[in-house]
């Protein structure tokens, strides 16, 4: 009898903490690449030498490429524009633009890098990760990540 009460009452615990879960998408390996690979093709097509990188979520480094005679310092920036754009849920440029029109207290946002060219990745309305370039001009780093992140609208659960 006691066996019983407790097995209902395990049972019951483990329905409510299934309850408390929820389900999240995210970029596989091979998602992330798919996404770099059409990024990488844009750049290439334009002659641009720029660094891709793609961040999770929190903004840790998924894959990061540096395409052949981009300069070194774009490393970091890309991951930053990335990192911004993820866990902040909206584009990098987002920020620049506050910096620009006078908010300069955007600067001391933890995390925020004002630097166009970091871009959520969207899938079925959600930011699951983001992607960072950087290399040229602001403008053309957005184009790129805005390239590669498109691709995330045929990934589905």
């Amino acid at each position: 009898m006691h066996l019983r009460i407790a097995a209902a009452f395990v049972l019951t615990m483990v329905a409510n903490v299934q309850a408390q879960l929820i389900e999240k998408t995210a970029l596989t390996l091979e998602g992330a690449k798919k996404i770099a690979a059409v990024a990488e093709s844009k750049a290439k097509a334009e002659g641009a030498r720029v660094v891709i990188a793609v961040v999770d979520e929190g903004g840790s480094l998924l894959l990061l490429e540096r395409l052949d005679d981009t300069q070194v310092a774009s490393v970091n920036v890309g991951i930053d524009k990335a990192r911004t754009a993820a866990i902040f849920r909206r584009p990098s440029k987002v920020f620049e633009e506050q910096v620009r029109n006078g908010r300069v207290a955007a600067l001391a946002l933890h995390g925020a890098v004002p630097l166009q060219g970091g871009v959520p990745i969207v899938v079925e309305g959600k930011v699951i990760d983001a992607i960072g370039v950087s290399g040229e001009t602001p403008g053309q780093d957005e184009d790129i990540a805005l390239a590669g992140a498109a691709v995330a609208a045929s990934f589905t659960k």
